[in-house]
């Protein structure tokens, strides 16, 4: 059984397209906790960290499973942006990224019934065209990104406040690279359907 450690509906959905019988519970990590206690660790740290913390949250609980968790954060020059929770943050966000190139960090930690671990993080250049306060406000209003860092939806009208963006893995940017779960899985030994 596979499980996914996530509450979100971006990654339920994308984990269902590639185990469609994986389970998916809601992992038991305070995730601004981890983030202070990694101040000054690297975006790429805090992400793959937070991973491992919420596969590991639910070990005790499904000892025979395979456990994926997963992280994302946006790298915007070295600070890290969050999902912004309000109309006002998510412009905020999009102002300060608007005619940059960012790096979109999306990191998984699989957990096999060993306890032995399999890590991949994926990392994205995200560059977004030059954007004026009303289409960032019509945008916002329109998607409503609050639950989403970088405060865009890339799966849904986001995809037009793009000029670029490079990467290995698309199902990255909407929260677990598909791909690289594919191949941790795999190597894992997680029996193929």
């Amino acid at each position: 059984m596979l499980v996914l450690a996530s509450g979100s509906p971006y990654r339920r959905a994308l984990i269902a397209r590639l185990v469609p019988g994986a389970l998916a519970v809601d992992h038991r990590v305070d995730e601004r906790a981890v983030q202070s206690e990694l101040a000054t660790a690297s975006p790429d740290a805090i992400a793959e960290r937070l991973a491992e913390a919420k596969a590991a949250s639910l070990a005790e609980t499904y000892p025979e499973a395979w456990i994926l968790g997963s992280d994302q954060v946006v790298d915007h020059a070295g600070e890290i942006l969050g999902k912004p929770g309000t109309p006002a943050a998510a412009e905020a966000q999009l102002r300060s990224l608007a005619g940059q190139t960012h790096r979109l960090v999306t990191a998984v930690a699989l957990r096999d019934p060993t306890g032995h671990w399999h890590r991949h993080t994926d990392v994205h250049l995200m560059t977004l065209r030059s954007l004026d306060d009303e289409t960032i406000a019509r945008y916002v209003a329109a998607d409503a990104p609050l639950d989403c860092c970088g405060s865009y939806r890339i799966e849904a009208r986001g995809v037009t406040l793009f000029d670029e963006a490079r990467g290995n893995d698309p199902t990255a940017i909407e929260g677990l690279p598909l791909i690289a779960v594919a191949r941790l899985l795999r190597e894992a030994g997680f029996p193929e359907s």
